[in-house]
């Protein structure tokens, strides 16, 4: 399958980035990574209250296909993270380069 990167920016509830932040390293990544997804960074726009970050795929599945793997596995559910608990709007494009 072609590597599909997203660009997804999220909105977190006021008071709740840093904790957010810090959920999404010590959680998200590792298993994210575990699965095959790379990280190509992370940002904060703290004015905006949002966390803004790239993520790609590129193997055998489709990016869906293995984003439904993520959420699927006993890992995800283990972590007891709710996104809605700090997630007000979620932003996810399917990105390209142009280079």
């Amino acid at each position: 399958m072609p590597r599909t990167t997203q660009l997804r920016t999220y909105t977190v509830r006021d008071g709740l980035l840093d904790e957010w932040v810090e959920r999404w390293r010590s959680d998200i990544v590792p298993l994210r990574l575990d699965l095959g997804f790379e990280i190509g960074g992370a940002w904060v726009d703290r004015e905006r209250s949002q966390f803004i970050w790239l993520i790609s795929y590129d193997g055998p599945e489709t990016f869906e296909e293995r984003n439904a793997m993520y959420w699927a596995s006993p890992e995800r559910e283990a972590m007891s993270l709710d996104p809605d608990d700090y997630l007000v709007r979620t932003d996810d494009r399917t990105v390209e380069p142009c280079y």
